[in-house]
């Protein structure tokens, strides 16, 4: 279950967007919304992790803010959508994992691999927090922005109408 705590506009390099937080009694998800989405189909939507070394640290070993700076482009350009912000770092496992997996990502590890080697999920993500707010804003059906075919998977699983897919690798 989650609750709406505060909302207020966010202006950003990509326009306004109104910036609504929710806790969820553990952590807090933040969804950023442009224009009307409400009972609206195809709405663009990024369902986007927390990435420290990316988006705070400006890290070029993953893509996480290339791919948060294109969705919201894409939005821009759309005029409408929206982004949820999931604090989920390391796929969930949190920074402890990530740092611990590097590495073994530098013998040639993949990501999922290190993980498992050190004991951590694969990916230990849930996307239904996501998929309570997009109920919230009664939108109607999605076009996911993601490279993620589990993402697709579990948000379908809790009840999304995904009618498109917009890959965002760089």
């Amino acid at each position: 279950m989650i609750i709406r705590l505060a909302e207020g506009t966010l202006q950003t390099r990509f326009g306004s967007f109104n910036q609504i937080l929710y806790y969820d009694g553990q952590k807090e998800i933040i969804a950023l919304v442009m224009g009307d989405i409400a009972h609206k189909q195809n709405v663009l939507c990024r369902v986007h992790s927390h990435c420290i070394s990316a988006h705070i640290f400006n890290s070029i070993e993953c893509d996480c803010r290339e791919q948060m700076e294109m969705a919201q482009r894409l939005i821009q350009e759309a005029g409408s959508g929206v982004v949820i912000w999931l604090d989920q770092e390391g796929k969930n496992n949190g920074h402890l994992a990530l740092l611990q997996s590097r590495k073994l990502k530098a013998e040639g590890l993949s990501q999922t691999e290190a993980y498992m080697k050190l004991g951590y999920s694969a990916d230990a993500r849930s996307y239904i927090r996501a998929a309570e707010i997009l109920r919230e804003f009664m939108v109607q059906s999605i076009t996911l922005m993601t490279d993620n075919p589990e993402k697709v998977s579990q948000l379908r699983k809790d009840g999304l109408v995904i009618a498109g897919i917009q890959p965002l690798a760089p």
